[in-house]
């Protein structure tokens, strides 16, 4: 059935199909009317792309580098929280696929397999997201438990500081293991092939969290502790300790300011990532791919820029990166692939955004990744 997926939608219907809907929906929505979520993708459908012809197409390269690492292709996966629940064992699944693949691949805070976990199943180091709680001794044990797995960069998100209202988690009670009401009963009777797998993984649970934060023994005390947890007193000054505490590459994620673009740069993180969680927390700010061009002007060459949010095809990642992005970093088409087909999902989700990518390279007439820019962009009246 995969080999029929030849877009990144096609993979989002077959999610759909096989994942219970609360879990299908906390990937696939955004916070308040999802005007950002919407405009995320709108937005890169109003940049056009400059087509040339008789040129040279041959021995066509995509592989880069991002932050110093070498990657097959300026793409990486994004944390994402419950990346367990839209498959079994799904961390550990995707991070595979990506190892597999040439590209990095980003372990989240919330995610379901532990830190512990994806290293004892990987062979490559990974990278970890980091979420700051007030609880800062567990922060610190997190950071450590990274370092232990021999993690190669740090991502610290910085607009969760408050959680964004997410309609359609609120209306299906969204929760990990699900709650046994009729509903979600129902949900998954519809859906035996997850429930046979999930029946087969020890993983239900949070797996960075469970037994290593304070009073957090088991999930009944879980939701309560995160609700507490997000830091609303979130500052720079936390940014310099994290940056001290970690000794790595750090790369700052939730960037949509110039201003805050060039604090980041005062801060000496390797990298920032431009990004609006997705349209999951400021809905009516503006779209990632909009931002991104005055971010990449007020940073110059003083530090690499990466951008999330709206990424549906090889086209989109080529056109963030002729407006400046060095790397693109995707959450929800690799979701669906894993949703659609765990680790095989993931697979064709990178291959069929390396190979868009690469068609579309061709017909703008450049063979090399690294030479993209501008150049490729058409330039329209009114656009």
């Amino acid at each position: 059935m995969l080999e029929n997926a030849l877009t990144i939608a096609d993979l989002k219907r077959m999610a759909r199909r096989r994942v219970p809907k609360m879990f299908f929906d906390y990937a696939d929505s955004g916070a308040w009317t999802e005007q950002t979520y919407n405009a995320n993708e709108a937005d890169f459908a109003k940049i056009l792309l400059r087509q040339r012809v008789l040129v040279d197409m041959t021995n066509r390269n995509l592989a880069t580098e991002m932050i110093g690492e070498p990657v097959s292709m300026p793409v990486a996966l994004a944390p994402t929280g419950f990346c367990g629940m839209q498959h079994a064992d799904g961390e550990i699944l995707a991070a595979q696929a990506a190892e597999a693949a040439g590209v990095p691949f980003c372990l989240s805070t919330m995610s379901i397999c532990s830190i512990e976990d994806v290293a004892a199943n990987t062979k490559k180091p990974f990278w970890f997201q980091l979420y700051v709680m007030r609880d800062r001794g567990f922060i610190e044990n997190l950071i450590d438990r990274a370092k232990a797995a021999n993690c190669a960069a740090l991502v610290m998100t910085l607009d969760l500081q408050i959680l964004g209202q997410r309609h359609k988690d609120l209306r299906n009670g969204l929760s990990a293991p699900p709650k046994w009401t009729p509903k979600h009963a129902w949900q998954l009777a519809t859906r035996p092939l997850w429930c046979l797998q999930m029946a087969r993984t020890k993983r239900h649970s949070f797996g960075n969290i469970v037994g290593h934060a304070s009073n957090v023994g088991d999930l009944s005390s879980l939701a309560s502790w995160t609700k507490e947890q997000f830091d609303p007193r979130l500052s720079w000054d936390d940014v310099a300790w994290i940056k001290e505490k970690w000794g790595g590459k750090l790369i700052l994620k939730g960037i949509l300011d110039p201003d805050d673009a060039r604090r980041s740069v005062d801060s000496g993180a390797d990298a920032i990532i431009v990004s609006n969680h997705g349209g999951r927390q400021l809905d009516g700010a503006r779209s990632s791919i909009a931002a991104l061009p005055d971010i990449v002007e007020a940073v110059g060459d003083r530090m690499e820029v990466h951008m999330d949010s709206g990424v549906r095809s090889g086209q989109d990642i080529l056109k963030a990166v002729a407006l400046g992005a060095k790397g693109v970093w995707i959450g929800r088409p690799f979701l669906y692939g894993l949703g659609a087909g765990g680790k095989a999902g993931v697979t064709r989700c990178l291959d069929i955004l390396r190979n868009e990518l690469d068609i579309t390279m061709a017909l703008c007439g450049k063979r090399d990744i690294r030479e993209i820019d501008t150049d490729i962009l058409d330039r329209q009246p009114g656009l």
